[in-house]
């Protein structure tokens, strides 16, 4: 193993079961090697205001805790930290190459930080982590894997508005990459899903009672703007993130990862007024 990728294990195994010592890990990264980045600080909103959430739902908690949290969720957290800490160690001129190609991606953002960069690293630690733990994931409950699919396309799609403006908002694209922006703080009404989710783990209702909870704001993005693109999104995001396995978790414009495509009428657009309308504003391209 090299001295960067070791460092970078030492650090998270630190906080394996320290979900608060977790967010101040991730903090850290975001202050580069020496302490001073102001170029990548203002990345750290978006990924702190989502960890944040994860604390609160107690997702993080250890298996020692009396309510201990979940495996999926500390080891999809853990493949971000880690890859994260590998690239600021390797930009802080510790040895080695970066040993995986997520790991490559936070680097090539510590070194030049975009909003497209950050969402290639980010997004590639995801669904690495997604495809890695996917045992883990058929282990949790049906509203948990439900959830997991949300967030995933939700993710793919804020990459999509700073990366592929055209596609993901269409005659609107002008406004994709300011809504996109994980600095602008507009990401977390993507990413947020307080509003909806009780915080607690794991949850206990059926499916259709959180829609039934879900805002309307949200609501219009994920059946107005990501559901028509859902098969071209995944598509797309495979290629961006040099991640073919991710299309594995689509099928047909239904989201199946953890979730059995027989189950894919959770995906289908409630009956609505306004998504006809949003349908016609903003058409997936052809």
């Amino acid at each position: 193993m090299t001295e960067a990728a070791a460092w970078a294990d030492q650090l998270v195994a630190a906080v394996r079961d320290d979900p608060a010592g977790r967010l101040a890990l991730m903090e850290r990264c975001y202050h580069g090697p020496f302490g001073q980045a102001p170029r990548h600080l203002p990345f750290r909103r978006a990924a702190r205001s989502f960890m944040r959430w994860q604390l609160r739902r107690g997702v993080l908690r250890p298996d020692s805790h009396a309510r201990p949290g979940s495996p999926w969720w500390r080891a999809v957290n853990e493949r971000i930290l880690r890859d994260g800490c590998e690239a600021v160690a390797l930009s802080g001129g510790l040895g080695g190459p970066p040993s995986s190609h997520t790991a490559a991606l936070w680097l090539a953002f510590a070194r030049d930080p975009t909003a497209r960069a950050w969402y290639r690293a980010h997004n590639g630690s995801v669904v690495a982590a997604y495809l890695e733990h996917r045992g883990l994931a058929e282990a949790e409950n049906e509203p948990e894997r439900f959830f997991m699919n949300v967030i995933l396309c939700r993710v793919l799609y804020t990459h999509a508005l700073v990366a592929a403006p055209r596609f993901s908002l269409g005659r609107l694209s002008g406004l994709a990459p300011v809504l996109g922006d994980p600095r602008l703080g507009m990401t977390g009404i993507f990413l947020q899903l307080s509003r909806v989710l009780p915080d607690e783990y794991p949850l206990h209702d059926h499916v259709p009672h959180y829609l039934a909870q879900e805002h309307g704001f949200a609501r219009l993005v994920d059946f107005g703007m990501i559901v028509p693109r859902m098969q071209r999104l995944y598509e797309w995001s495979a290629g961006e993130l040099a991640e073919p396995g991710l299309l594995g978790c689509v099928r047909d414009g239904a989201l199946t990862y953890a979730w059995r495509y027989e189950d894919r009428q959770v995906w289908d657009p409630p009956r609505s007024v306004v998504l006809p309308v949003i349908h016609r504003l903003v058409p997936p391209l052809s």
